[in-house]
Order: structure tokens, then C-alpha cells, then sequence
């Protein structure tokens, strides 16, 4: 009775068939099992045991694994198995999946070879190098043993090609990343950022992984005529937020809105009477705008820039010449200085009349009469 019983158990597998084993003995090239109710013992052989190369088997089982194994040959004392085949029909299920759903998976780093790194994932998947990192990496040896996040990119199950991308994974947790920081993101804030690329009409900030615009208007208070002239890439700063358009992923920043004002405490930096040195910024009918400070323009009115009459201050002046100026008055509530250029002039008329009346004082009765007429004549042509 008891032979016919274990008659009944003892099964005969089939090439194909899915088997259950227990590793008895792990040899450097191949692997001992003990199989559930078959008779004959399995045989896996290494190259059997996983997609990838293989060196030692111990480097894979270890004895008392319980295994599920396809019969790959059918001999008379041996079943030949292998743990290869069952994985991979396992995942390129799990793969398909995967593939149609976008699922971010987690796989480590087998080996480092030309132009990329391979992974086991019941399949021999590969990255390649450009999809890797978002950034260039030119040495891959440290990414041996890593763990990285991938997503499945291609897959053909006929030509057992596997392509992941790390490199996804990462520009989508950027985007979504950038996608947030833009939603809190509020017009007004002073936040810090760094310089990332110069060009001529500004400058490029990072903020936090999104670059916004510095205007070259709004590099500094004074006057700027290319933006290397005042920040330079690498550079830290701390940056205004102006405009934010959540839909096109604009932003406009302002590094002068964080600086003081060119006018601030302005009562300290220029007093009445000061004699000053500046450039005539522009001219109006009225008089001259004279830049004495960075961002500070004073007023040069028409009646204060020449001890002659002058119909226009174009007569006298020319944009971007350089003046002495005296300083009349400063307002620094209302940001306004008047300023005066005749005041540090000589004044013909004076000279003259003080020149005659130090001659009468002198010469009281000699020539006065032909000096008087001299100096007439003089005091005829200035006017």
C-alpha cells in the first residue's frame, strides 16, 4: 500500500513545467535541488540562475532556498532547471505593467558597462548613459551597488530589450517640484537666489530651481550698461519678486527693489553749499538734470547755468558732460535737489564793476571818464 502511495506522489515533470525546489548544494558552477515530489534530483545550472553574469552561484543561492524553477531538459538522473526562466516570465508581466502605467520602480546597479549601467529585474534592464541623470556624468563607476528610481521607456519582449531612464524620474520630480514652487510663489517676497547666466538685457537667477528674470532696469539704482558691469554668474543674491505668470513660467525679479534707495538718508550724503562733480543726464527746457550720486539728480535751472542770458540750456550744456555744480537746497522728503552751475562762476558784470570801483578809488580824478566809457562798452557786449 505504501509503495503504491508514493507511487501516486512521485511525479514526472515535463520540459516547461514550473517545479518546486530546495537548494541542497551550491557548487561554484551549478546548483543542487532538491525537487518536491520528483524522484530525480535538479540540476541549475549557473548561467541558469539570473539574467546577468554570474561568477560564483553562492553569489545567488544559498543552501535551504525554496525555489520555483522551469524544467528546461529532462534526463535520465538529472531534471535540468532553471530560476532564470521563471523570473523572467514573472517580469516581463510585472514589467508590461509597468511600461503602461508609468510605475517608478526601484532596482540596484549590477554592473557598470560601455555606455550605461545594467540592472537585474528578473530581466537584464539597461540604462543608458543619457538616461542616467539629468546633468552629464562622466564617470559611472560609483553608481555600481546604487540604488536608483527608474521607469520603464521601452520594452521587447521578442528581442529581450529593456530600456529604463533614471533621468525621468528626476526631471519629473523637478517639475513637479517647480510646478509647487511657482504655486507659493507670491509677488512681493524677498527671497535668495543665484546668478545663473548673463545676458544683455539682464540677468538669470535661480530661486530654487526655476529661473526668473532680473531686468537690466532692475539690476541696480544707478544706471547700468551691461549687467557684468555689476552682478556676475555664481553670484549670490537676494532678489524681489515682481511678476509671477504661473501659466507661461515667467518670473521677474528685482535685485535694486532689495537695495537702499539711491535717495535714502540723502541729507547726510549731499548738504547746501556742497560743490559737487556730475554728469548731465538730460536736458529740458527748464534746465539740466545733473546726476551728482548714482540714482541722485539735481536740477540745474535755466537761471542758475550761465551769468548770461541763454534761451535754451542747449547753448551752454550737452548731455553727458561733466559739471561742477553748487548745491542750492535739498529736499529729501520730495527727492528733489536744486543745484547751481553759475554760482561757481565768475561773474563778468562783478569783475568789471569792482574792477571801476577800485580804479575811482584810486584814480578818483584822473581818467575816469575813459575807463567808465571802457568798461560800458565791456558791460554793452554781455548783455
Amino acid at each position: 500500500m505504501t509503495e503504491e502511495m508514493n507511487q501516486i506522489d512521485v511525479q514526472v515533470p515535463e520540459v516547461g513545467d514550473v517545479v518546486k525546489g530546495i537548494v541542497s548544494k551550491v557548487e561554484d558552477k551549478h546548483v543542487n535541488v532538491d525537487i518536491v515530489n520528483v524522484k530525480q534530483p535538479g540540476i541549475i545550472p549557473i548561467s541558469e540562475l539570473s539574467s546577468l553574469h554570474v561568477e560564483k552561484a553562492s553569489d545567488v543561492v544559498k543552501d535551504g532556498d525554496e525555489l520555483e524553477l522551469k524544467v528546461t531538459k529532462v534526463e535520465d538522473d538529472a531534471l535540468i532547471l532553471s530560476k532564470r526562466a521563471v523570473d523572467a516570465d514573472r517580469a516581463w508581466e510585472d514589467l508590461e505593467k509597468k511600461f503602461e502605467t508609468k510605475e517608478v520602480f526601484e532596482a540596484e546597479v549590477k554592473d557598470v558597462v560601455k555606455g550605461g549601467l545594467v540592472v537585474d529585474i528578473g530581466v537584464r534592464g539597461f540604462i543608458p548613459a543619457s538616461l542616467v541623470e539629468a546633468h552629464y556624468v562622466e564617470d559611472f563607476t560609483d553608481y555600481k551597488g546604487k540604488t536608483l528610481s527608474l521607469v520603464v521607456v521601452e520594452l521587447d519582449r521578442e528581442k529581450n530589450r529593456v530600456i529604463l531612464s533614471h533621468r525621468a524620474v528626476v526631471e519629473q520630480e523637478q517639475l513637479d517640484k517647480k510646478q509647487d514652487f511657482l504655486q507659493k510663489l507670491e509677488v512681493g517676497s524677498v527671497i535668495d537666489g543665484k546668478v545663473q547666466r548673463l545676458t544683455d538685457f539682464g540677468a538669470f537667477v535661480d530661486i530654487g530651481g526655476i529661473d526668473g528674470l532680473v531686468h537690466i532696469s532692475q539690476l541696480s539704482h544707478a544706471h547700468v550698461e551691461k549687467p557684468s558691469d555689476v552682478v556676475e554668474e555664481g553670484q549670490e543674491v537676494k532678489v524681489k519678486v515682481l511678476a509671477v505668470d504661473r501659466d507661461n513660467e515667467r518670473i521677474s525679479l528685482s535685485i535694486k527693489e532689495t537695495l537702499p534707495g539711491p535717495w535714502s538718508q540723502i541729507g547726510e550724503k549731499v548738504k547746501q553749499g556742497d560743490v559737487l562733480e556730475g554728469t548731465v543726464q538730460r536736458l529740458v527746457s527748464f534746465g539740466a538734470f545733473v546726476e551728482i550720486l548714482p540714482g541722485v539728480e539735481g536740477l540745474v535751472h535755466i537761471s542758475q547755468i550761465s551769468h548770461k542770458h541763454i534761451g535754451t540750456p542747449q547753448e551752454v550744456l550737452e548731455e553727458g558732460q561733466t559739471v561742477k555744480v553748487k548745491v542750492l537746497d535739498v529736499n529729501e522728503d520730495e527727492e528733489r535737489i536744486s543745484l547751481s552751475i553759475r554760482d561757481l562762476e565768475e561773474n563778468p558784470e562783478k569783475q568789471i564793476e569792482e574792477d571801476y570801483r577800485q580804479y575811482q578809488a584810486k584814480e578818483e580824478n584822473t581818467s575816469g571818464f575813459q575807463l567808465g566809457d571802457l568798461i560800458g562798452d565791456k558791460l554793452n557786449k554781455l548783455k
